[in-house]
C-alpha cells in the first residue's frame, strides 16, 4: 500500500470549483462600472455556499464573480446582490484596514500545490486589503502589499467591483503552455454574523485549508513584462532633543536621505530585491506596550517593504529569521525563487550597528554592539508532495569579535487529512566579545543576561521541536515538545528562551449550534511541563477554556489556569535553579470579550486576576489587569481607536505599583488615498518605593509620545508623508511632563512598474 508521499500533489476535493480563465486582448478602465464587452467574455462562477457560521449551506444572497486574463493582468469583478443594500457595512479607511467589513476578495495559490496564497479583498469603497497565507506555519499576514487596482461602486441592489492584478505581482511556473493555479472567490457578509461566502464547499474534517480551495487552468501566453520596479525615496528629518534634569537647551539637528529599492522579476518564478542606503524609516509608531514586572524582551513586528517581500519564503516553524534585527543597514539584497517543487530564498544586508537578544530561560534582554554587521539568511524547502515538505534555513549574523551561525532543518508532513506532524532541528555556533557581560544590565536578583554572555570563545547549542496534531470538525487534540539547550543562539531571530526544554499536550471540542445567539461553542485546556537543561521544573501548569462566538460579530472567551513556577534567583552569580529559586504557586482566571453592538462600533474587554509573582522581589502577590478599549467609526470617513491597560500588583504590605497606558489613534481619511492620522500613547506608573528590595526607584514616572501624519498613498510604495513627533517625560526629578524630544520629518517615494 503506498502512502502517496511523493504524489505530486493531493487530488483537488472533488466538490470544488474548477474554471476556465480565457486570455483577452483587452483595455480595461478600472472605475467599478463593468461597462466594457469584455466582461461578457469572462469565466463567470456564482458564490452559492455558506461557510461560516454554517456549513456548507445555500448562500443566503448572491454574488457573482467574473475572471479573465490579459497578457500582462488578472481581471475581476464582483457583483454583490443585498436585498436590504443600505445595510451594507463599509468605510472609508486606509488599506488592510477593513477586516469585519462587507468585502468580496480572491485568493490564488499560483503554484496549485497548497503552500501559499495571494489573497485580496475588496470593500464597497475600494479599500484594498491584501495578505499571504502560508499553509506550512499556518499564519495569514496583512504586512505584505502589492501594487494592484480596484473601484467599487455601490448601486440599488447592492454594490460591485472591479479589480486588476498585474501579474508582476505574482510567482508562477512561466515554463507551463498552460497555468492552473488554485483559486477561492469569497464574500464576507456581516449581518448579525459575520457570514462568509464561497464558490466552494470547505471539509472542517480537513486539516488543510488551501487543499479545498478549487482550480483555475488557461492563462494562456501570459507574461510579467519586464517584471521590473524601481522605487528611489526621499527622507528629510529635524529633530531636537534635551535633558529634563535639570532642563537643557535645545540640541538641534537635521538628517536627509535618498534611497533606491529594486524590484526585478528575472523570471515569473525568480525574484531580485536590492536596495542601496535603504529607507528603512518607520513612519507610524508601534503600538504601546507595557512593560513593567515582566523579564523578557518585548516582541515588534517587521514592517519595512524590502524584507516583507516574499517573506514567507523564509518561514519556518521557529522564528529562526526577524528581520527587525536588523536595523540600519547601507545595502540589501534578496533572491527568493520557486521553481517546480524546488523554494530557495537568500537575504544578504549589512548593518551599522549589532543588535540581538540575549536569551535565558528566567528572562531575556537585547543586547547591542557598535559596530557594523554582516547579516546572511538562505532558505530552501523542497515539496515532495502537498503531504510531505523538507526544508532547511542557514543564518549568519557577524562582527567584530563576534559571530553567531545558525544551521536548521525541518519537516512537515500530513499523514492523512486530520493528523499533521512537524519537526524542526537546529544548530549554533556564538561567539561574543570578551567584555559584552559588561554592558548588561545586573539589577538585584536579575544577572542573567551577564552571565549568558561572560563565555570565551566560541560555544554551541542545539534546538529540536516535535508537534503532533489531530483536528477533526468537532474536536481536536495536540502534543508538542520543544528543547532549546542552554548554548543555542538564534541572534538574527526571535528566540527569547534557551536552557529550557517544554512538553505541552491538549484538545479541544467544538459545537456548532444551530439557530441560536452562538454559532461555535469551543471547550479545551492543555498541560505543560518546563524543565532546564539540569531536569529542574521552570513552570507545571494546566490551563482550560470556553470560547464563544455569535452574534452581534461577539467573541467571549474566560478560563482560569494553575501553576507552579520559580521566581527569580536568590544567587544571581549563578544561572542554576535548584536550591538557588522559590517555586511559587498562581491560580489566575481571565475573561475576554469583543463585540459589535451596534455596525459602527466595536467593544473589547479583557482582564484576568490572581496570584503573580513580584519579580522585582522574588515574592508571591495579587494582580489585577483590565484592559478595556473601542474602535468607533464616527462617519464613514473618521475613525477614533482606544485602548486601555491597567495593571496593579499588591504584596504584602500594600501595593507595589499601577500602571496604567492609553493608546488613542483617530484616523480621517479624505480619500482612498489620503489620510491624517493623530496617535497619542500615554503611560504612567506609581510606585511604593519601601517595598522594593532595591528602594533606588521612582515613586512615579510618566511618558507621552504624540504623532500627526498626512499621507497620500498612490498605491503602498508610491507615497508622500509630512508629520509632526514629540516625546515628554515625568519623574520624581521632573514634575510634570516636559518635552525631551521633537520631530518634523517628511518622506517621499515613487514606484516605477516597468
Amino acid at each position: 500500500m503506498s502512502l502517496g508521499l511523493f504524489n505530486p500533489a493531493f487530488a483537488r476535493d472533488s466538490k470544488s470549483s474548477h474554471i476556465k480563465i480565457p486570455t483577452l486582448d483587452a483595455t480595461i478602465k478600472i472605475d467599478g462600472e463593468l461597462s466594457e464587452s469584455y466582461w461578457q467574455q469572462a469565466a463567470t462562477t456564482k458564490l452559492n455556499f455558506e461557510t461560516q457560521p454554517n456549513e456548507n449551506t445555500d448562500a443566503p444572497v448572491t454574488t457573482e464573480a467574473k475572471i479573465f486574463a490579459t497578457k500582462k493582468s488578472l481581471f475581476v469583478s464582483f457583483v454583490a446582490h443585498d436585498p436590504e443594500p443600505n445595510n451594507v457595512i463599509a468605510n472609508l479607511t486606509d488599506r488592510d484596514s477593513s477586516w469585519g467589513e462587507d468585502l468580496v476578495g480572491v485568493r490564488f495559490d499560483t503554484f496549485n500545490n497548497a503552500r501559499l496564497a495571494y489573497n485580496f479583498f475588496i470593500n464597497p469603497y475600494g479599500v484594498q486589503t491584501d495578505t499571504i497565507e502560508n499553509e506550512l506555519t499556518g499564519r495569514e499576514s496583512d504586512a505584505w502589499d502589492g501594487i494592484w487596482y480596484s473601484a467599487a461602486k455601490r448601486t440599488q441592489t447592492g454594490y460591485q467591483v472591479e479589480i486588476e492584478l498585474p501579474l508582476s505581482m505574482f510567482n508562477f511556473d512561466d515554463s507551463l503552455e498552460e497555468q492552473v493555479w488554485g483559486i477561492d472567490f469569497i464574500r464576507y457578509y456581516p449581518r448579525g454574523e459575520n457570514i462568509r461566502l464561497s464558490n466552494n464547499k470547505h471539509d472542517r474534517n480537513n486539516n488543510c485549508n488551501l487543499c479545498q480551495i478549487g482550480t483555475a487552468s488557461g492563462l494562456k501566453n501570459i507574461s510579467q513584462g519586464r517584471g521590473l520596479q524601481i522605487t528611489p525615496s526621499l527622507v528629510a528629518a529635524r529633530h531636537s532633543s534635551r535633558d529634563t534634569n535639570p532642563v537643557s537647551e535645545w540640541e538641534h539637528g537635521t538628517q536627509t536621505e535618498v534611497s533606491l529599492d529594486t524590484r526585478w522579476a528575472i523570471t515569473p518564478s525568480t525574484l531580485l530585491n536590492a536596495t542601496i542606503n535603504p529607507d528603512f524609516s518607520q513612519i507610524e509608531s508601534d503600538a504601546g506596550q507595557l512593560d513593567v514586572n515582566t523579564t523578557f524582551a518585548l516582541f515588534y513586528p517587521e514592517k519595512r517593504p524590502f524584507f516583507l517581500d516574499n517573506k514567507d519564503y523564509f518561514d519556518t516553524q521557529e522564528n529562526l529569521l526577524h528581520t527587525r534585527n536588523i536595523g540600519a543597514p547601507d545595502y540589501g539584497l534578496k533572491l527568493t525563487s520557486k521553481v517546480d517543487n524546488h523554494t530557495s530564498a537568500l537575504l544578504v544586508a549589512n548593518d551599522n550597528k549589532t543588535n540581538f537578544l540575549v536569551p535565558g530561560n528566567l528572562g531575556s534582554n537585547v543586547a547591542t554592539i557598535d559596530s557594523e554587521s554582516i547579516n546572511v539568511a538562505g532558505r530552501y524547502r523542497y515539496d515532495f508532495s502537498e503531504k510531505l515538505s523538507v526544508g532547511g534555513l542557514l543564518t549568519i549574523k557577524q562582527a567584530d569579535e563576534y559571530h553567531n551561525y545558525v544551521l536548521s532543518g525541518d519537516v512537515k508532513y500530513q499523514s492523512t487529512e486530520q493528523d499533521t506532524f512537524q519537526l524542526q532541528y537546529a544548530s549554533s555556533q556564538t561567539e561574543y566579545p570578551k567584555n559584552l557581560y559588561q554592558d548588561q544590565n545586573c539589577d538585584v536578583n536579575d544577572c542573567e543576561s551577564v552571565l549568558r554572555t561572560q563565555i570565551d570563545g566560541d560555544f554551541s547549542g542545539s534546538f529540536y521541536r516535535l508537534n503532533y496534531r489531530h483536528a477533526r470538525r468537532n474536536w481536536d487534540v495536540f502534543a508538542n515538545y520543544e528543547s532549546f539547550s542552554d548554548g543555542f543562539r538564534a541572534d538574527l531571530g526571535f528566540v527569547d528562551k534557551v536552557d529550557f526544554n517544554k512538553v505541552v499536550s491538549g484538545g479541544s471540542y467544538k459545537w456548532f449550534p444551530k439557530n441560536s445567539f452562538f454559532n461555535l461553542i469551543r471547550v479545551g485546556g492543555d498541560w505543560d511541563m518546563s524543565r532546564n537543561d539540569d531536569g529542574d521544573i521552570l513552570e507545571r501548569e494546566i490551563e482550560s477554556f470556553v470560547n464563544l462566538e455569535g452574534k452581534y460579530q461577539s467573541y467571549i472567551s474566560f478560563g482560569a489556569v494553575s501553576r507552579s513556577r520559580v521566581g527569580r534567583r536568590n544567587n544571581s552569580d549563578s544561572t542554576s535553579v535548584k536550591g538557588n529559586s522559590q517555586l511559587f504557586d498562581e491560580t489566575q482566571f481571565w475573561f475576554n470579550t469583543e463585540f459589535d453592538p451596534v455596525s459602527s462600533l466595536t467593544l473589547m474587554y479583557r482582564t484576568s486576576w490572581g496570584d503573580a509573582i513580584d519579580f522585582s522581589n522574588n515574592r508571591l502577590g495579587k494582580r489585577l489587569q483590565i484592559r478595556p478599549g473601542f474602535e468607533w467609526n464616527i462617519k464613514n470617513n473618521l475613525a477614533l481607536e482606544i485602548g486601555h491597560n491597567f495593571t496593579r500588583l499588591n504584596v504584602e504590605g500594600g501595593r507595589l505599583f499601577t500602571a496604567n497606558l492609553t493608546d488613542l489613534r483617530l484616523n480621517w481619511q479624505f480619500s482612498v488615498n489620503s489620510f491624517l492620522r493623530v496617535s497619542s500613547v500615554f503611560t504612567n506608573i506609581v510606585r511604593d518605593p519601601t517595598l522594593y528590595i532595591n528602594s533606588n526607584r521612582n515613586k512615579k514616572s510618566s511618558s507621552l509620545s504624540n504623532e500627526v501624519l498626512y499621507g497620500y498613498k498612490l498605491n503602498p510604495l508610491s507615497v508622500f508623508y509630512l508629520g509632526y513627533s514629540d516625546g515628554l517625560i515625568s519623574s520624581d526629578e521632573v514634575d510634570s511632563l516636559t518635552a525631551d524630544e521633537r520631530r518634523i520629518f517628511m518622506k517621499m517615494s515613487y514606484a516605477w512598474v516597468l
